[in-house]
């Protein structure tokens, strides 16, 4: 029998996973997490085989939960599961030791087939999410940029930006223009949006 613990925070999603999984013969939901801080205590306390852990949790994220998880309880093996099949994000699963990396629509059997392997000792990957990974370029932006641009995507304005790395806020908006130039974005939102598909953020 595989136990497996579940992180996903929409609890409809959650439940439909727990009862397809369920219907397994040799697959048994032992804990399941709506947050990424309660991953690694439940992993703990429950001992899965497999974790099937979403990218994008309230509090941590599942990457970072994945790492900690790994560092924690290393027999656990992670399973990723995203509503985004990101390159970017599939090279920081890897980086995060996971096991494995699908995306949420994939045909139901393709989910438990996936948990099988990874308990057995395999990765797992779409293929087409694989070939996508190594064609992702290294990022054009230096890391002043990346800087400002991550804060931009957090949500901060360009006063803020300019206030929290010491820069003037017309330095902040040259940088931000720059780098939409640089990404062949159509403007600071898609700059960020091509920055996080490719990982660099």
């Amino acid at each position: 029998m595989i136990r497996v613990l579940l992180a996903e925070d929409m609890h409809m999603v959650r439940g439909a996973l727990v009862a397809l999984l369920e219907l397994e013969p040799d697959i048994k939901v032992v804990a399941e997490a709506a947050t990424g801080d309660e991953i690694v205590p439940m992993a703990l306390e429950h001992a899965p085989d497999v974790a099937v852990i979403d990218v994008e949790l309230p509090h941590v994220d599942g990457l970072t939960a994945t790492a900690e998880l790994r560092r924690r309880l290393p027999r656990c093996r992670v399973l990723i599961v995203t509503s985004f099949g990101r390159p970017g994000s599939v090279r920081k699963a890897f980086a995060a030791q996971a096991s494995g990396f699908v995306v949420k629509d994939a045909p139901p059997d393709q989910l438990a087939d996936a948990i099988r392997r990874v308990a057995a000792g395999e990765r797992v990957i779409d293929p087409q999410l694989a070939v996508a990974a190594l064609e992702v370029v290294e990022s054009p932006l230096k890391p002043r940029e990346l800087a400002v641009l991550g804060r931009f995507s957090d949500g901060e304005d360009v006063e803020q930006i300019a206030e929290a790395l010491f820069l003037s806020v017309g330095t902040v908006r040259n940088y931000l223009t720059g780098i939409v130039a640089k990404l062949h974005a159509r403007n600071r939102l898609h700059a960020v949006r091509i920055a996080q598909d490719a990982g660099w953020l």
